[in-house]
């Protein structure tokens, strides 16, 4: 009877969460079909801004993070007031710290594109979108601690509806702005980059006025004083090994870009583009997951141990049957997809192989997601993080660099490099998962 209402509740988080991801990798989608109809060169350009500021959002996720699993296990455990305290703390060092990124951004863009490799005929374009987007990216920051506290709490619906209506901004926006629509200039890339930073302001907004009338209406001071540290102690210990790893992987893959900058213009759009495609396969994983870890966070703060590792289970099943048959099923359609975006042959050509290369790399990509996650939301934070730095640079940079560059097989030798991180670090994470270590990580 208990497992029959796990899986039920289970079902009713994860088709909001999955809708919400679904929009959230559509704005980033969006300025790249919209770009591609402008020029190959501008959706490099931005394709590298975007791998930047995904690294810039996982910082942010530093303190949101911490602070969802906390949430969810507080909730577990009915201790509403350590709540507050934990949403409080990480919305103040959320904005703290998004607006100093966010100056950075502003005023070092063209150093960090260097750093970065980016052609000198792709810089004008990629300074002025990430001088854009990253000058107003302390908005997500707030966003995504608003929207995890409103996950945590069961309330996914809202944070789905608040990304509705912001895609339909962005997409508005950008048509107006990059091909000069409704009386509006024609802006190419500055036009993209000012509809996607105003449609994360927008959000912001709306998640802020929701979270205050549905979930926590206000923040005693008398909550903070004197202050939580043991709270702040908690979000660091959480968050630190998170950030962490998702940071060693998003610099490993800023690396990996710059290789496959140095191999052509053509491999780096053939990379956003397929990228592009390639997030929509995973996503399932990535909703039932953050679904599932919802769950696991309330199981594990009830102290009911197997119940989580039995419901995490049924998840990962079939997160890994929906993300292979996507998988395969992408791989059949590449080339008529790839033609949506470019008429350039070489890029189709190398794409194609790609997408059937990343048929294998999901195998490892899911065990990861669901383990890394999961493990995270038990408590269990420092294994994930030492696994993922040793295999993500000695294998997804290290070996995909003497696959793609030395050796000469270009970009499809360095997915195939990917794919043998991906599964390498999922049997081993797999395996911490079913060993039952994570059972005495929690925090209530």
């Amino acid at each position: 009877m208990a497992s029959s209402i796990l899986k039920k509740q289970l079902k009713i988080l994860t088709i909001p969460v999955f809708i919400e991801m679904a929009l959230v990798m559509l704005l980033g989608a969006v300025d790249t079909v919209m770009l591609s109809r402008y020029s190959d060169n501008s959706v490099a350009a931005v394709g590298l801004d975007n791998q930047l500021m995904s690294l810039v959002f996982l910082v942010y996720q530093f303190f949101s993070m911490g602070a969802a699993i906390l949430c969810a296990q507080y909730i577990g455990a009915g201790l509403q007031k350590r709540l507050v305290q934990v949403v409080g703390m990480a919305l103040v060092v959320n904005l703290l710290l998004g607006l100093a990124v966010s100056a950075l951004l502003y005023l070092y863009a063209e150093d960090l594109l260097l750093l970065m490799g980016l052609r000198p005929e792709l810089m004008g374009d990629g300074v002025v979108y990430l001088r854009l987007t990253g000058a107003l990216s302390f908005f997500q920051a707030l966003s995504l601690t608003f929207s995890a506290s409103l996950r945590s709490a069961d309330k996914v619906v809202w944070p789905m509806v608040v990304t509705a209506i912001v895609n339909v901004l962005n997409i508005l926006g950008n048509y107006a702005l990059i091909f000069g629509h409704w009386g509006c200039p024609q802006l190419g890339v500055e036009g993209a980059a000012i509809a996607t930073a105003t449609s994360r302001i927008v959000a912001m907004v709306l998640l802020a006025a929701i979270h205050f009338r549905v979930h926590i209406r206000r923040f005693p001071l008398s909550y903070f004083r004197p202050m939580p540290w043991e709270e702040l102690r908690k979000l660091l210990k959480i968050g630190i090994p998170a950030m962490s790893e998702n940071i060693s992987y998003s610099l490993s893959q800023v690396v990996i870009t710059y290789f496959i900058n140095q191999i052509s213009n053509e491999a780096l759009a053939t990379r956003t583009y397929c990228y592009n495609m390639i997030m929509f396969v995973y996503l399932f994983c990535l909703s039932i997951t953050q679904g599932g870890d919802i769950l696991v966070g309330h199981l594990v703060g009830q102290w009911r141990h197997q119940a989580a590792y039995v419901l995490g289970n049924y998840f990962f099943r079939w997160a890994m049957i929906i993300t292979l048959t996507g998988s395969v099923l992408l791989a059949i359609a590449g080339p008529g997809l790839l033609r949506l975006f470019t008429e350039n042959e070489e890029i189709i050509k190398m794409g194609v192989w790609v997408l059937v290369v990343d048929v294998v790399l999901e195998v490892g990509r899911t065990s990861n997601i669901f383990a890394g996650s999961t493990l995270r939301a038990t408590g269990d934070t420092f294994y994930p993080f030492v696994v993922g730095v040793i295999f993500q640079w000695s294998i997804a940079v290290g070996l995909s660099y003497v696959i793609g560059i030395p050796l000469g097989y270009g970009l499809v030798g360095m997915w195939i490099g990917f794919a043998l991180d991906e599964n390498i670090r999922g049997v081993i994470l797999m395996r911490r998962w079913r060993s039952g270590k994570w059972r005495t990580k929690g925090f209530t």
